[in-house]
């Protein structure tokens, strides 16, 4: 390895913005300075095959933890995929102990694109609450360990995740109604689609590597969002259109939200039901938590991100 080449991870590196920017990043710097650690390496074998490394590593399995970021000088960490607060933020600062005890330098984390504009420190939603106790705890290890730095990257919401905020509407068995704690009005969402999050990731991932000491978002969080905010109510009229039918929004209270038969079961966590606690979403947006279009995805991409309809309508958006 040359003096001047360092090493970069990314873990987890196998779900949907792992795997995009594990995609995206092969293309963009040297496969032999790049390790990709996850839960099941075979589904990483083309990253092997390009000659980058690939690791084994869980976040509920500290022993895997404890070598998986050894060599690495600068990590890309994904949050752990739940809807738990408390077990999922001390998940982040084990990871990020192992990590800075390994030696890694600089820490990128993959946070969530609620909590408004990247200087906010507040939510009303319990799903960014683990997130915000992330950023929080990266902020102290600058002083806990000297020379360490951190980005956070506050990745906006999904367009292909728009179930998880219509009831789990699905536009090939359409209902007529979807009931959600909010009338669809604005604020809105700047919906973005998960595959540019990874792209727009990995050029920040690139542009840091190659020159670290120039980067202006160290110790900073930024936001990767798309570019255009559509109100509930819009999401809805773009599905009903895919769905050829007309549905309408009703506003319900956060328990009726959660008691669908949809609803609690996907939101259910080691047994217990996230449904009704999820609402707090619906607050998140009426506070415009969600409604901030950051620039900086379209200059890292050089093109302006796709929008919601456009990914939507794609028929391989239905194998969520």
């Amino acid at each position: 390895m040359s003096s001047h080449s360092q090493r970069l991870g990314v873990f987890p590196a196998s779900g949907g913005i792992g795997g995009s920017t594990v995609k995206h990043l092969l293309p963009r710097l040297p496969a032999r300075d790049l390790v990709f650690i996850a839960r099941n390496p075979a589904k990483l074998d083309f990253a092997s095959a390009a000659g980058a490394t690939v690791r084994k590593a869980d976040y509920d399995d500290n022993e895997t933890l404890a070598h998986a970021f050894e060599g690495i000088e600068t990590l890309f960490l994904i949050s752990y995929a739940s809807v738990e607060v408390e077990h999922r933020a001390e998940r982040h600062r084990t990871a990020i102990d192992y990590a800075l005890k390994s030696g890694v330098k600089y820490i990128f984390y993959g946070s969530l694109g609620l909590a408004g504009r990247e200087d906010s420190k507040e939510t009303v939603a319990h799903v960014m609450k683990p997130h915000l106790s992330t950023e929080k705890y990266l902020e102290e290890c600058i002083h806990l360990y000297p020379g360490f730095n951190y980005t956070v990257v506050r990745e906006g919401l999904y367009s292909e995740s728009y179930d998880l905020y219509t009831a789990f509407f699905d536009p090939q068995n359409p209902v007529d109604e979807i009931k959600i704690a909010h009338d669809g009005s604005g604020p809105g969402i700047a919906w973005v689609k998960r595959e540019e999050l990874g792209e727009g990731t990995a050029e920040l991932l690139r542009i840091f590597v190659q020159d670290p000491k120039g980067f202006k978002y160290r110790n900073k969080t930024v936001l990767l969002s798309g570019t255009k905010i559509l109100s509930l109510q819009e999401t809805v009229d773009i599905l009903a259109k895919i769905a050829k039918k007309p549905v309408k929004i009703r506003q319900v209270s956060d328990e009726e939200f959660g008691q669908q038969p949809k609803v609690g079961p996907n939101f259910t966590y080691r047994g217990v039901d996230y449904g009704t606690v999820w609402a707090t979403a619906f607050e998140a947006f009426r506070r415009g938590e969600a409604s901030y279009a950051s620039p900086l995805l379209r200059e890292l991409l050089g093109r302006e991100p796709e929008d919601f309809e456009t990914t939507i309508s794609r028929k391989d958006t239905f194998t969520l």
